[in-house]
């Protein structure tokens, strides 16, 4: 017998082994001090495993890490329950949410065709829409014209500019903490 075999029978453990490879091992471990010096070494690392996991884990039994496992399974089971409601909802929300993109999709093409057959049957109608528009378009302008004036404002005195970007930065930072995941402890 080679010294390579003996170490890997003496790795894959004795207890699998036939009685005649038995037989041989112990033969030539009789012979071989390199082969002796590995089987006391290995002896020793197994003494020392099972002294250091008797004192890792005194408290744990068969029984708990059944528990522990049976819990694992629970907790996959409703994960797998969970990722299949969800997958059940998107689907429900897919044939929904095609429905009302065509709705909407028609509605919105639809109304220039609607205005077009509102100025062609009702034309005075139209006209005072269009009265109300002008005013509103009126309005937008003087509100764009304040806007204007403000940002000049803003823009001239750079303190004030300082103190917005500032403000916006903290807020930023703030909403940014609110926002992280929890931390456990």
């Amino acid at each position: 017998m080679r010294c390579r075999d003996a170490k890997v029978w003496l790795i894959t453990q004795r207890e699998n082994l036939s009685p005649s490879e038995t037989a041989t091992l112990r033969e030539h471990l009789k012979q071989c001090p390199d082969c002796q010096e590995a089987e006391q070494h290995l002896q020793h690392i197994e003494v020392l495993l099972r002294a250091s996991a008797l004192r890792a884990r005194p408290g744990v039994s068969t029984e708990k890490i059944m528990q522990a496992v049976q819990q694992q399974r629970r907790i996959s089971q409703q994960l797998e329950e969970l990722c299949t409601q969800q997958q059940m909802r998107m689907a429900r929300l897919r044939t929904v949410g095609t429905a009302l993109a065509a709705i909407g999709f028609f509605t919105l093409s639809s109304l220039p065709l609607l205005v077009l057959a509102i100025t062609i049957i009702q034309t005075d109608l139209m006209v005072k829409a269009l009265s109300l528009l002008s005013s509103g378009i009126d309005i937008l302008f003087v509100s764009a014209q304040y806007f204007q004036i403000g940002l000049t404002l803003v823009t001239r005195n750079n303190w004030l500019l300082s103190a917005v970007a500032f403000s916006v930065v903290i807020m930023m930072g703030m909403w940014l903490r609110l926002m992280r995941p929890p931390q456990e402890a």
